[in-house]
C-alpha cells in the first residue's frame, strides 16, 4: 500500500503546474489547471484532482489535448456567449468566460455561455460557486464520454453528465449543489479497478446487463443513473443543453477523458447565470434563502455542500494528504522544471 504524503496547498499547486508545463502546456494554462485540480483536492474531490495529472500530460503529448490552445469568445447576442475551447483544457476557457458572463448578467439580468470543442471541466460546482460569489445564481452542466445507457437500454450513450447549481448567501459561502447523474463518477470505478477493489451494489451493470460489484466488469458495462428513468432523462437534458446548443460531440461520439487514445473528446458545457436584482432584488432573495436554510437546519438536516468551509480551513491549516506513489509520478513529470 502506498504511503500518504502531506503537502501544503501552495506546494501542491506548484507541483501540478510544473508537471503540466513539462508536458508542453502553456504556463498560464498550466496555472489555471493547477488551481482547479488543487481546489478539487481541497474539497475532497480526488477524482478531479492530482489523479488527473498523468493522464492530462499523456493526452497533451499525444495531441488529444492542445496545451497551448487559446479559447475564443463569441457574443452571438447580448446575453449569450459561445466559447470555442479549441481542443484545449476547459479551465482556461472558464476563467475567460466567467468575468464576461458576470458583466452580461448584470447588464441583462440573465446570461448564458456554451462551450464547444471542450474537455473535462473538473468540479462543476467550482464554476458556479465563482458566479455565486459575485452575487449571481448559476447553473452549470456538461456532457462526458459515454458510460450510461438510456433508461431501458444496454448500450452506453450518455456520460455521467454532472449538473451543478449555486446561489449567493449573505455573509457565508454560497450554497452549492453538485452531482453526477450516475450513482458514481466513472473515475471512482476506474480507481477501484486499479486497486482491485469492489464497488457498491447499484452503481453499475456488466456487459450483459447484470448487476455487478466488480469494477472491471462495470467498466465493460454501463453505469446506472440516479433515480432510474428520471436520472436518464436529466442526462439527456444535459446532452441537449451542452451539445445540441453548442455543436459539441455527444457522449457516444466522444473519446475518453482518461487516456491518450483517439481524437480530442470535443464535448460541451453550458453555464447559465441570473442576477437577483433583475427579479425581486438581492435583498429579497438573500432573506428568502436564509429562511429556507434556517428551516432545513432546525430540522437537523445539512445544506448541500456545507462541509466545504471545514475542508478548506483544514487544508489551509494541515495541508492535503496525497498518495505517495502518485506524488512520485507527478514529480517525475515536473523534473525538467527543477521541482524541489
Amino acid at each position: 500500500m502506498s504511503q500518504t504524503v502531506i503537502l501544503q496547498v501552495a506546494e501542491l499547486e506548484v507541483l501540478i503546474e510544473a508537471a503540466l508545463t513539462g508536458a508542453d502546456v502553456a504556463p498560464a494554462h498550466a496555472r489555471s489547471v493547477a488551481r482547479a485540480l488543487t481546489a478539487a483536492e481541497i474539497d475532497g474531490q480526488k477524482g478531479h484532482g492530482l489523479w488527473r495529472v498523468p493522464s492530462y500530460a499523456a493526452q497533451v503529448r499525444a495531441g488529444k489535448v492542445d496545451g497551448r490552445a487559446e479559447p475564443v469568445l463569441q457574443r452571438p447576442r447580448p446575453g449569450t456567449l459561445l466559447v470555442d475551447v479549441a481542443h484545449g483544457f476547459a479551465f482556461p476557457a472558464f476563467d475567460l468566460a466567467i468575468p464576461a458572463l458576470t458583466e452580461m448578467a448584470r447588464a441583462n439580468g440573465i446570461a448564458a455561455a456554451g462551450f464547444v470543442r471542450s474537455h473535462h471541466f473538473g468540479v462543476a460546482g467550482h464554476h458556479v460557486e465563482k458566479l455565486a460569489a459575485a452575487g449571481l445564481l448559476a447553473l452549470a452542466c456538461g456532457n462526458t464520454p459515454k458510460t450510461m445507457a438510456a433508461y431501458g437500454g444496454r448500450k452506453p450513450i450518455f456520460g455521467t453528465n454532472p449538473l451543478a447549481f449555486a446561489a449567493p448567501r449573505r455573509g457565508q459561502l454560497p450554497l452549492v449543489m453538485d452531482f453526477a447523474l450516475t450513482h458514481a463518477a466513472r473515475a471512482k470505478i476506474v480507481a477501484a479497478a486499479n486497486k482491485g477493489e469492489p464497488i457498491p451494489e447499484g452503481w453499475a451493470v456488466d456487459a450483459d446487463g447484470r448487476p455487478t460489484t466488480d469494477a472491471r466488469a462495470a467498466l465493460a458495462g454501463t453505469l446506472l443513473p440516479i433515480g432510474g428513468a428520471k436520472g436518464s432523462a436529466l442526462a439527456l437534458m444535459v446532452e441537449l443543453l451542452a451539445v445540441a446548443l453548442t455543436g459539441a460531440q455527444f457522449g457516444f461520439e466522444a473519446s475518453s477523458f482518461l487516456d491518450d487514445k483517439g481524437p480530442p473528446p470535443a464535448v460541451g458545457q453550458f453555464l447559465l447565470c441570473i442576477d437577483p436584482a433583475a427579479f425581486a432584488g438581492p435583498d429579497v432573495f438573500a432573506t428568502r434563502i436564509e429562511a429556507v436554510a434556517l428551516e432545513i437546519g432546525q430540522d437537523g438536516a445539512r445544506l448541500p455542500g456545507s462541509r466545504r468551509a471545514e475542508l478548506r480551513q483544514r487544508a489551509a491549516r494541515e495541508g492535503i494528504a496525497v498518495d505517495g506513489a502518485l506524488l512520485a509520478e507527478v514529480r517525475l513529470l515536473g523534473a525538467a522544471h527543477r521541482l524541489p
